[in-house]
């Protein structure tokens, strides 16, 4: 793997005793200071399940048009169900990519003095021709979220806090799972599948179809490519855990390069976030990293909030101005320049 761009580390050394966790936590902290992004494998993520996940991909995206309208997320005061190609947005730029996205299911919250970011709260919109997607997305989740408390639990410790640091501050996770499909163009130049952006939570676990490139990561010398690693996950931190460290963890730009007809790509992010009322204290670093965090990265027309919900709400507003207009068009007004 030594032509490969991102760092590569193996979560089973976690399991292989002291010596081989204490490598796998300095690997970790170096990784996500100096790059933000790295491959992990050794996650115990069988390739059954894998196989499982791309099939149900690629039958969704198959349905007839009908099917998947049926559940698109104008449909979705949460921004849940099935986005058209060209239906979402990277900092006011269409992507070309149709997807379906998955959180938490949970009742719709009906209190009238809840923060805005609870409307974000409420049920997913699911296939009707294809009830098996739910049950292997289900599934999914479950084992990722598990990857993802390893990882966080070894972050902490990796940062001098207590093992249970983010336990503590992380209340009930907000998930989002996002099956997507790059389907190809003719276009000469390459052209926007995503585009250049920073994850708003904190950790992202990307799913990417064997053989399949695109995404490419923003080093110091530019643009790089971040081929897809047979049983690997690309694993990259988002602003919120940049935030937390005061910069010593960097969130990365990156963005997906649309594939050339005929191929067509499938990726399945999953984004593990805390609770929509957390906000992640500052964690107090020991003295020699703390002189090496470079302070949080701060664009002033995209503030990162500490609040999660608040991030979360931000992203979703502008990543699909449809549903906001339907839905919340009291928030955008809001929230427009004057």
């Amino acid at each position: 793997m030594s032509d490969l761009t991102l760092p590569v580390l193996d979560l089973s050394q976690l399991d292989q005793g002291p010596a081989a966790a204490e490598r796998f936590r300095a690997d970790l902290r170096r990784a996500t200071h100096e790059v933000g992004f790295f491959y992990l494998t050794g996650t115990g993520i069988t390739p059954e399940l894998e196989a499982r996940l791309h099939r149900a991909a690629r039958d969704f995206f198959a349905l007839p048009e009908a099917d998947k309208l049926a559940i698109e997320n104008v449909n979705s005061p949460q921004f849940r169900g099935y986005t058209r190609v060209g239906g979402e947005r990277t900092q006011g730029e269409v992507d070309w990519r149709e997807q379906i996205d998955i959180g938490p299911e949970r009742p719709v919250v009906t209190d009238s003095d809840a923060p805005d970011y609870a409307r974000l709260i409420g049920p997913n919109l699911w296939p009707a021709a294809q009830p098996e997607l739910r049950e292997v997305a289900d599934e999914w989740q479950d084992r990722l979220i598990g990857v993802a408390r390893r990882l966080l639990r070894a972050w902490a410790l990796a940062l001098g806090a207590a093992e249970s640091y983010f336990d503590e501050h992380f209340g009930e996770p907000s998930t989002l799972l996002k099956i997507v499909r790059y389907p190809g163009t003719d276009q000469p130049t390459p052209q926007q599948g995503v585009g250049a952006h920073k994850d708003s939570g904190v950790l992202t676990l990307l799913w990417v179809e064997p053989g399949k490139g695109g995404l490419q990561v923003e080093r110091a010398d530019g643009w790089v490519d971040a081929a897809p690693v047979p049983g690997a996950f690309v694993v990259n931190i988002g602003e919120m855990l940049e935030y937390a460290t005061g910069g010593y963890l960097i969130a990365t730009n990156h963005r997906v390069v649309s594939p050339r007809l005929p191929e067509d790509r499938i990726s399945v992010p999953f984004f593990f976030n805390p609770a929509l009322d957390t906000s992640l204290p500052l964690i107090d670093l020991p003295a020699e990293l703390a002189a090496q965090a470079r302070g949080v990265t701060q664009d002033p027309g995209n503030p990162i909030h500490a609040r999660y919900g608040e991030n979360a709400l931000k992203s979703r507003l502008r990543a699909h101005p449809d549903v906001a207009e339907r839905w919340h068009a009291d928030l955008v007004a809001a929230r427009a320049p004057r």
